[in-house]
């Protein structure tokens, strides 16, 4: 299972660019004002890049299950990986903010053994879902760890 931040908030900022381009078209046709509509039509344009500039930041965490092992990957240029194993994960949990209800998405942190800090994942489509899968698949890490080791 691979695991990545929500495209939601993305694909609705891009949508929002083009309706605002084709509200700024629009309005400089019929209102025919002073201005060259190529003074007004780039305003979308640098909202898009900041939206694209966020799409590829949300783009570069991903977080890969496997049977055994949980890795959690960032970065673009440089990068961080961080590997647990899923026999050492305690504690799944679930944020969710009004607005992130809504649409489905929320905060999953993971809490492991021997480790101080927590692995966040921000904006995650379907969060309770996904922790209740690393759920099982922790317990069943845990299962098969126990008939692997002699008696």
């Amino acid at each position: 299972m691979e695991l990545r931040q929500s495209l939601k908030a993305i694909k609705a900022g891009y949508l929002l660019c083009l309706l605002l381009e084709l509200a700024l078209g629009a309005l400089w046709w019929w209102q025919q004002p002073n201005v060259t509509f190529w003074a007004v039509a780039p305003i979308p344009f640098v909202l898009a890049v900041f939206v694209a500039i966020r799409h590829i930041r949300r783009r570069m965490t991903k977080i890969t299950i496997s049977s055994d092992r949980l890795h959690y990957e960032t970065g673009l240029l440089s990068k961080v990986t961080r590997t647990v194993e899923l026999i050492k994960v305690q504690d799944v949990r679930v944020s969710q903010t009004v607005s992130q209800r809504l649409f489905n998405i929320g905060d999953v942190s993971l809490e492991t053994a021997g480790s101080s800090s927590r692995i966040v994942i921000d904006s995650v489509d379907g969060p309770q879902a996904v922790a209740n899968h690393i759920m099982d698949m922790a317990r069943a890490a845990g299962k098969m760890g126990d008939y692997s080791r002699p008696a």
